[in-house]
């Protein structure tokens, strides 16, 4: 892993002023580009390091804050019973309008960085934000998606729309989709759901159960880090994307 530089930027979404973190890698451009979905807890320092560890592997990578609308723009919540509560109550204020507007104008963005190759667009997300990059997939030019531990996209769509495992046939690039069996909030029936409507889509997919792992099991700042899985779904992450986005 190269050195990475890192800019903070405001973004204008139909006048109202959205933050995001960019991570840029080191080296000539244009590289591809990886959208970063966050959490229910903000571009944070879990978001901005997986940010920057994507910036190390080579990548353009940014990080919208597309909570801005229900909170302080910019809000950054730790892991506390509290900052959980906080955070559900952003999920139902989502609508797939208010999405759609601000990775429009995060792709928008990219598109002027000359170290950016937004020909080539890869997403991550996780927990509601691995909603939000299955989501992406299916309704942007995205190539490649890992989407981790992605609550309710087997019951729900943002806004109150179709649910969005029903727009999986839409995906036209390669996704990667990573649960924990013991995740309580996202049942291993959802899990099948979304594998059943990924193959019935004919899309280029990989589903992956960790079998000793639970919602979060990614993130080393939660009680939930479970660092073998961890570090299996980093190297799947970072194969998927070297195929293809290069």
């Amino acid at each position: 892993m190269g050195n990475v530089r890192t800019e903070e930027v405001t973004l204008d979404v139909d006048g109202e002023k959205m933050p995001v973190f960019l991570a840029l890698p080191e080296g000539q451009g244009p590289r591809p580009a990886v959208l970063v979905f966050e959490e229910i807890f903000g571009v944070n320092a879990h978001i901005r390091d997986v940010t920057k560890r994507l910036a190390g592997e080579g990548y353009v990578a940014i990080a919208p804050d597309y909570h801005h609308r229900a909170w302080e723009p910019g809000t950054q919540r730790g892991y506390t019973d509290a900052d959980m509560k906080r955070g559900m109550e952003l999920i139902p204020k989502l609508t797939l309008e208010g999405l759609t507007a601000d990775i429009n104008a995060t792709i928008g963005y990219v598109k002027t960085r000359p170290e950016a190759d937004a020909t080539k667009l890869g997403a991550i997300g996780f927990c509601i934000g691995g909603h939000i990059a299955y989501l992406a997939a299916a309704t942007q030019p995205i190539t490649a998606t890992a989407s981790f531990y992605g609550g309710g996209i087997a019951t729900f769509g943002p806004g109150g729309g179709p649910k969005t495992v029903e727009r999986s046939k839409d995906i036209k690039g390669r996704i990667l989709c990573l649960f924990g069996k013991n995740d309580p909030m996202i049942t291993q029936d959802q899990v099948a759901t979304i594998k059943a409507a990924l193959e019935a889509g004919k899309v280029r997919h990989e589903v992956v159960v960790y079998d000793d792992a639970t919602h979060g099991f990614f993130c080393d700042q939660r009680g939930s880090y479970n660092a073998k899985s961890a570090a299996d779904a980093w190297e799947r992450v970072k194969k998927l994307f070297k195929e293809e986005l290069g």
